[in-house]
């Protein structure tokens, strides 16, 4: 809308805008009056004052019509002209509405507004005298700085408004990347949660049934099984708070004790103990020498791992065994993550849904491919290809 009206449009009037038109207004008249004495070779008559006025009275409403302001004074001029009176429509004020014009409407307008004052200033010298030359260069002179002037008004106002418009649009987009940094941020804390509570309950929950199963004939095993209970209760502990303490503290008050560092590949072994502790036989294999991998990468594939063995245990059944191959490709690297359990024979929950979403995101958010089903004869398969510089550390 600013750009809008700096191109022709007047912003809407204000108190102060009318105050200094009426002015104006006055001044135009009062400069008047010496034209007038010179025309008369005397003092004007109170009809001629007054006529002076009414004359110069467009020029209050001059930001709000501007071009027709312009034609009343302009026709008064010829009118007055043509009856032989004494010319009530003085140069500060044509020159003033031309001023308007170019300033406030499109330049074509100002441009047809200069033409016309410019043929109604060389006809009036053509009959001055002598020195109609001369006349005609300094009225021709008036004109085109009362052109220039009201031009180079609309083009300021143009660039500043342009310059307005261009500070809202960058504030938008500002607010715009802050909501998406927000729900992207939203996103990889509900995923880390759903990693970390699913994992570790999971884990806790097999645990509690072999303790459970083992109480009445192998007292020691069970105790050795609640151990690894409540061992996993504090390490899914200890990363709530980790994860939960990343929000709440301020910059340069984290605390190295309480924000230890996010899972990478090095855990990969203790995540595969884990996981074996609760009754799951797991092997790992690795393949290919380990690049530089970044640390992002890292974490998506250990929480790949995680979500992967988490069901297994969850729907994997009895006697189940999972094996994990972690292999390092030029570029790449691909990890898959099958088991030999129930498998396409179990139901599917919701809850392992919402889990291979979460692995999706988190795949493709570094440019990979993940794909996740059944195998024959029985079992579950899921495999995934991440580029090593496809995606950010942070």
């Amino acid at each position: 809308m600013s750009t809008v009206r700096a191109i022709g449009y007047p912003a809407p009037r204000t108190v102060g805008s009318w105050v200094f038109d009426v002015l104006l207004t006055l001044a135009a008249a009062c400069a008047a009056i010496p034209f007038a004495i010179h025309q008369d070779h005397h003092h004007p008559s109170a009809g001629t004052l007054v006529l002076l006025a009414l004359a110069t009275a467009p020029l209050v409403a001059r930001r709000t019509w501007p071009v027709p302001v312009f034609g009343v004074l302009l026709a008064l001029k010829f009118g007055v002209q043509l009856w032989g009176h004494v010319d009530p429509v003085n140069a500060p004020a044509l020159l003033i509405a031309l001023y308007t014009v170019a300033a406030y409407r499109p330049r074509r307008d100002g441009l047809i507004c200069a033409g016309l004052l410019e043929v109604a200033a060389l006809t009036g010298t053509l009959f001055s005298g002598t020195s109609w030359w001369f006349d005609a260069t300094f009225v021709s002179g008036l004109v085109a700085a009362a052109l220039w002037l009201g031009l180079y008004r609309a083009t300021r106002r143009a660039y500043l408004a342009e310059l307005h418009d261009r500070a809202e649009r960058l504030e938008r987009e500002r607010d715009q990347q802050g909501a998406l940094a927000a729900a992207a941020e939203r996103a990889r804390i509900a995923r880390e949660m759903h990693d970390i509570v699913a994992h570790n309950l999971t884990v806790m929950v097999t645990l509690s049934e072999a303790a459970v199963a083992a109480s009445a004939s192998s007292p020691e095993r069970a105790n050795e099984a609640m151990r690894s209970v409540s061992a996993t209760g504090r390490r899914a502990l200890a990363d709530t708070r980790r994860l939960l303490g990343v929000l709440r503290q301020r910059p340069g008050q984290d605390s190295p004790a309480d924000l230890q560092p996010v899972p990478d590949l090095s855990q990969l072994d203790q995540l595969i103990d884990q996981v074996r502790a609760a009754g799951l036989d797991t092997t790992l294999e690795i393949q290919g020498a380990a690049p530089d991998v970044p640390a992002g990468v890292q974490l998506t594939v250990y929480r790949l791992v995680q979500e992967a063995l988490t069901n297994t245990l969850k729907h994997g059944g009895a006697g189940a065994h999972a094996t994990v191959r972690l292999e390092y490709r030029p570029g790449e690297v691909r990890v898959d993550i099958d088991d030999d359990g129930a498998g396409v024979t179990a139901p599917v929950p919701a809850s392992v849904g919402g889990g291979l979403v979460g692995m999706q995101e988190r795949v493709h958010a570094y440019g990979g491919e993940v794909q996740a089903g059944p195998r024959p004869p029985g079992g579950w398969k899921v495999s995934a290809r991440l580029g090593l510089d496809g995606g950010d550390d942070g």
